[in-house]
């Protein structure tokens, strides 16, 4: 994969650079504020770019409004977002400039980036157009949930579903991690596009809005 990074952390950006390089991708840039992120993005086009959320010069949301700007340039572009901390809002920022276009989003803590497996698996599933978020993220966006809650319909095994949805995995990766058939796993999705009254389009779409939904609620 050619690969972007935006981190104004050096040792963290050279430390990814070695890493990606050492696992066969191409950094095509490495960077440390938002400005030479969205450059960058307009000019080489990457599979996935890797971004900070807090960049220079206020180390807030830089990073994430950069990336916002970048995926605004160059449609669908895939983002992964790494931040320190969980904080929700910016997760669902980026998650809301999905809309029916589609583009790879995620959102990962950096701690993530240790288990290096794990960390490059979420890479080239968001480069390949899916949705990875962090388990703690998730389990935030649960906690907070509205009383008035869209979901209510849900049984208690599809809000499993569509709690793993919402980390990126696919409908095979869902069923292994609940230990039930594949057919099972569908039937369930089925179940909550239907409950979510979500209108017919295509599969990852539908996928899309529905964890939007399960996100701001």
């Amino acid at each position: 994969m050619r690969i972007v990074i935006a981190d104004d952390a050096v040792l963290l950006r050279e430390g990814l650079v070695r890493l990606l390089t050492e696992s066969g991708h191409q950094v095509v840039a490495a960077v440390g504020d938002g400005d030479a992120l969205v450059e960058a993005v307009v000019e080489h086009r990457p599979d996935v770019s890797i971004v900070d959320v807090r960049m220079p010069p206020s180390h807030t949301d830089e990073g994430l409004r950069a990336a916002v700007e970048a995926r605004r340039l160059v449609p669908r572009t895939p983002i992964l977002v790494l931040s320190q901390y969980v904080e929700v809002s910016y997760a669902d920022d980026l998650l809301a400039t999905t809309g029916g276009a589609g583009g790879g989003i995620g959102y990962l803590l950096k701690d993530r980036v240790a288990a290096i497996d794990e960390f490059l698996d979420a890479l080239r599933r968001v480069a390949a157009g899916g949705t990875v978020l962090d388990p703690e993220v998730v389990g935030q966006l649960f906690a907070r949930r509205r009383r008035d809650d869209p979901l209510r319909e849900l049984t208690p095994r599809e809000r499993e579903v569509l709690a793993l949805m919402a980390e990126g995995r696919s409908n095979t990766a869902i069923a292994r991690a609940l230990v039930v058939s594949d057919g099972a796993v569908e039937k369930h999705v089925r179940n909550i596009f239907t409950k979510l009254t979500l209108p017919p389009d295509t599969e990852q779409h539908r996928r899309v809005l529905a964890v939007l939904t399960y996100l701001r609620n």
